[in-house]
């Protein structure tokens, strides 16, 4: 006779996608020492419901109470209808025992401080959390250091001692480093902080995020100047413009996604437990804004999972005239569609359940702990959201879609507080619950201090077969990459279950949208001999991706789920290759108008093209260039001075790199060096000749990545400008260098060597590449190869770029 685990386990096994598997294996099950996997997947969350269930024996529940409590956390999570953030999932039950997945650590400005605040990033990030740091604190570039009569070096050179600690460390094996860095505006070094990532290879392990203020807004609008203030006196020392500061920063973002803004002022006008303290810094995503030494426990609801079955089959007429109603007219029939009686009882278990995370946890720091217990705050989120459109039939750019947005999360809201109030009135309100918000309000008690932020869920919503937090779909199909010479059809499971449904499935529809991208924006540009005309009307309105929604509506979409947020929203707002810089200011003052606490953008390539960036030899602004911190004098940046223009020494003519296409196509080839698996990933132009090369080292970074990086950049500069590929392989062959690896034949003599031997294995295996000349097709490829899989499926979603293919995540 099978208990009720052993029937939710026959269910769950069959829901599995192939990726959900790679990630399990990878980074989820336990391991013994010898690296061998020693649970199932039903163990783990086992594992996992029975260990945060005990906290309810110090609240005078008995050991039957707690099992009982074990199978309600269990079901949630086995139905794949709750999951908590990953390292409760990697953690909880076993030695490590830390289950939060974010902190901020507060830095004063003192080296004391500075060091001893690196020393608890690295312990915190050998447990497996990532960390944000405000560095407004420390006093500027050059400004004078008392104790020793010297000059400071400024924010900026700080952040990249926190880099390279950040690199050297391996988080627990399962997760790496991630870190948010924090600026104010009017720090006097906000220039050199804004343009600190133009150069893609420093700062990689962090995401930055300039704090704007209610005042640098009011100047920005009226094109004024504003004060740039000394934190080590709080006294003015210059003043910028600020438009032409706001302008840098949009430019910033235009070019490569960074950096990002958060309205700080605002953030501590909404604060709900103000008297708690200033809130300066978020983790590493910027949608848990936190005060120093707190921690964020974070889990998501599977919207997917909340959807009636329908009885009465799929008319493609009625839902067609569905949608040409207004929102008020037909919201009610959708709300029906809902399982809301299902999804409070989700709710309810899974605020106990991260309530009961927070008496569990292991914390890194005696700091973190008291001031994590004092607040209990909370992140209960979400993911599916497109994947429940999809089911509704409800285009994800609709006033339609916003309206089920502000539903379903005010009562994800509003549920969580009625739950943590009655936890408050048994287990007792968090420390600072009066003169909060919610004790304004009239809650009688509040167990927690927040209870809803909406988080990135890049690889528990891989496991859970369900759509990212509140994004849209990256894409409907692509080809994913396994093993040398194989690929596989990927395809949305919702699209592919409804074309099944409906008797439209056909590999000829999955050849078009592979190649396409879409299903085509108009019946002449579908496959008009494969879908009637109302059918391809009905499925490009509702079977959208990323790229084919404006950039206005993910910004409404983030507006919609920040209206019933305690904390923030995790949100990249897409934009095409072609948007101006004007589109993303347009965009980042929306954000400001319509009270988001913070925004991201990026735009589709950019990082791409980032890669390969040659900085301009005329630039010689002083906020731009690099200085020498004793004596001030600017340093060659070669990889930023690189000359546009090549010269051919006999004809005496000037060779110009061709412009590179919005979409490239290209191979990936692995292979083993002394430092490491390299991936060498070759594009090609549409003639099928190499065009370009990206490198990755693996997980080794440092200066085996940046000599890979500055090799591939070198290279494609040679492959643009039409030097025979030929002759760059003769060059790169035979380099050596004191590491090689292998023997005889096979020997690799440096990455240099390598990347030769890479390139010259492509075209000997041209023939059985088949290039498509339609430069849209696979737009999936972000920058180069995923460094932990070497697979070329990238995308940049809620502020995080992750692998489709083996739910690598550069967010931790």
């Amino acid at each position: 006779m099978k208990n009720k685990a052993d029937k939710l386990k026959d269910k769950f096994t069959g829901e599995f996608s192939k990726n959900a598997i790679t990630v399990l294996k990878k980074r989820y099950l336990a391991k013994n020492e010898k690296g061998e996997i020693i649970e199932t997947v039903t163990e783990l969350f086992k594992r996992v419901a029975k260990n945060i269930s005990e906290a309810d024996l110090s609240y005078g529940r008995t050991e039957k109470d707690t099992q009982i409590t074990a199978e309600k956390f269990l079901e949630e999570m086995l139905n794949l209808r709750f999951l908590p953030n990953s390292p409760t999932l990697m953690n909880a039950g076993r030695s490590l025992q830390q289950l939060s997945a974010c902190f901020v650590i507060p830095i004063e400005d003192s080296m004391e401080s500075i060091f001893e605040t690196i020393k608890n990033t690295a312990l915190i990030h050998q447990s497996g959390g990532g960390t944000g740091f405000s560095f407004s604190n420390l006093r500027p570039r050059n400004d004078v250091v008392h104790s020793t009569k010297g000059v400071s070096s400024g924010p900026v050179s700080f952040m990249q001692v926190f880099n390279s600690a950040t690199e050297a460390i391996k988080q627990g094996g399962t997760r790496r480093g991630a870190n948010m860095g924090i600026l104010r505006v009017d720090h006097p070094d906000i220039m050199d902080f804004i343009t600190s990532k133009k150069d893609t290879a420093r700062l990689n392990n962090f995401n930055i995020s300039v704090a704007i203020t209610e005042d640098f807004i009011g100047h920005a609008l009226k094109n004024e100047d504003y004060p740039l203030i000394n934190p080590r006196n709080n006294k003015i020392v210059k003043y910028l413009n600020a438009k032409e500061v706001f302008d840098t920063i949009v430019e910033m973002a235009w070019s490569s996604g960074e950096p990002g803004i958060i309205f700080i002022d605002r953030i501590n006008k909404l604060n709900p437990i103000p008297k708690a303290g200033k809130i300066e810094a978020t983790n590493p995503c910027g949608e848990q804004p936190l005060l120093g030494y707190e921690a964020c426990n974070l889990g998501s609801i599977n919207l997917g999972k909340f959807i009636k079955e329908k009885n009465n089959g799929f008319n493609f007429k009625e839902a067609i005239e569905r949608l040409e109603k207004k929102p008020e007219e037909i919201l009610s029939y959708y709300l029906e569609l809902i399982d809301f009686d299902t999804l409070k009882k989700t709710v309810h278990t899974a605020v106990h359940f991260l309530d009961n995370v927070i008496d569990k946890n292991h914390y890194p720091l005696k700091k973190i702990e008291q001031m994590t217990l004092s607040n209990r705050k909370i992140g209960l989120g979400i993911m599916g959201y497109a994947d429940m459109l999809l089911k509704l039939g409800i285009p994800y750019n609709s006033k339609l879609a916003l309206k089920i947005a502000e539903k379903i999360m005010s009562f994800i809201d509003e549920e969580s507080k009625l739950k943590s109030e009655e936890l408050g009135i048994s287990r007792g309100s968090f420390a600072n619950f009066e003169g909060s918000l919610w004790k304004e309000r009239g809650f009688s008690a509040m167990r927690n201090g927040t209870t809803t932020t909406i988080a990135p869920t890049g690889t528990i919503s891989i496991i859970a077969g369900a759509s990212s937090g509140i994004e849209p779909l990256f894409a409907l199909a692509y080809e994913r990459h396994v093993l040398d010479n194989q690929t596989l059809i990927e395809i949305d499971k919702n699209l592919k279950n409804f074309l099944e449904d409906t008797g439209l499935y056909s590999a000829e529809l999955i050849d078009f949208i592979v190649e396409n991208g879409n299903i085509g924006k108009s019946y002449e540009e579908g496959p008009a001999d494969l879908l009637p005309k109302d059918v391809h009307e009905y499925l490009s309105k509702i079977f959208i991706t990323s790229h084919d929604i404006a950039p206005e509506w993910h910004v409404m979409t983030q507006v919609a789920f920040q209206k019933f947020t305690d904390n923030a929203v995790s949100k990249t707002v897409n934009f095409p290759n072609s948007a101006k810089k004007e589109d993303i200011k347009e965009v980042y003052m929306l954000a400001y108008k319509l009270n988001l606490k913070g925004i991201t953008v990026y735009r589709d390539g950019s990082r791409e093209q980032q890669v390969l960036t040659i900085g301009k030899a005329t630039d010689k602004s002083s906020d731009n260039e690099q200085t020498c911190p004793a004596c001030g004098s600017p340093i060659s940046d070669s990889a930023n001075n690189i000359k546009q223009v090549v010269s051919d020494k006999k004809s005496g003519r000037q060779i110009e790199p061709r412009e590179r296409p919005d979409m490239i196509r290209g191979v990936t080839i692995k292979t083993t060096t002394g430092c490491g698996p390299l991936y060498v990933t070759i594009n090609y132009d549409e003639n099928g000749n190499p065009f370009e090369i990206f490198n990755s080292i693996g997980k080794s970074g440092g200066c085996a990545q940046s000599q890979t990086e500055s090799t591939g950049r070198m290279v494609s500069l040679a492959l643009r400008s039409g030097i025979d590929t030929k002759e760059i392989i003769n060059q790169l062959k035979g380099i050596r260098c004191n590491i090689p690896y292998g023997f005889g034949a096979n020997i690799i003599y440096s990455c240099a060597d390598a990347i030769g031997k890479a390139l010259e294995k492509s075209l000997s295996e041209q023939d059985h590449i088949e290039l498509n000349n339609d430069t849209h097709t696979h737009a999936i490829q972000e920058r180069g190869a995923c460094p932990s899989c070497g697979g070329p499926n990238l995308k940049r979603a809620e502020g995080c770029t992750i692998c489709l293919d083996c739910g690598y995540s550069d967010c931790g």
